[in-house]
């Protein structure tokens, strides 16, 4: 049985029809397990940094709570700046790790059960306010943790180079471009910004 999203979209715009029929279903699985807390702070220390060393440094942060998964937000308020930084983290980092940490204490940051009765408009104006997190952060989070149909990160690098390979462009579509493009998608963007992402890894 072909999924919904996949029925609507190809309907609503034949070419990116014909990719879904050339990449195959799509395998998007949110990892509803973690806490938007937990997403952040991985989010935070992925930023400009290319996966394994990412991976690396966030590894030794988990390092410095032995018999935990996870640190909690108090167990990160509680770590001296110099032992963050020691395990690789920058000091913008560092402060930004503080911060989503405090604010999830505070409230700001939502637990997984309230963001789940929260619109993704009211998750991303509260998330915002955050030290180092951005709306292409909070876009994310809320595709990947928290398994929001409609969401299309039109400033993404990735969505918006599959979108010019796609549709025949020559240079890159605005964020404004995609979004107005993206209207026939709703409310199934997410699917469609994940085939976007496809696009860049077929052979030409």
């Amino acid at each position: 049985m072909i999924p919904e999203a996949v029925l609507h979209l190809r309907r609503a715009d034949k070419i990116l029809g014909r990719l879904i029929v050339r990449v195959g279903p799509c395998t998007l699985k949110p990892t509803t397990r973690k806490a938007p807390f937990e997403a952040l702070v991985e989010a935070v220390t992925h930023q400009q940094l290319n996966g394994a060393a990412a991976k690396t440094i966030l590894n030794r942060v988990l390092a410095l709570y032995p018999g935990k998964r996870f640190p909690t937000p108090r167990d990160l308020l509680g770590t001296p700046d110099e032992r963050l930084r020691n395990a690789g983290l920058s000091a913008a980092k560092t402060a930004a790790l503080k911060d989503i940490a405090a604010k999830t204490l505070e409230g700001i940051v939502p637990g997984a059960r309230a963001a789940a009765g929260m619109t993704d408009a009211e998750i991303l104006e509260r998330l915002t306010c955050v030290r180092g997190v951005g709306p292409w952060t909070v876009e994310m989070l809320l595709m990947f943790t928290l398994g929001r149909r409609d969401v299309l990160p039109a400033t993404d690098y990735g969505v918006r180079k599959g979108f010019a390979l796609l549709y025949g462009r020559r240079e890159l579509p605005s964020p404004k471009e995609v979004l107005e493009h993206g209207e026939r998608w709703r409310p199934h963007r997410t699917t469609a910004a994940w085939y976007l992402w496809r696009a860049l890894e077929l052979p030409d």
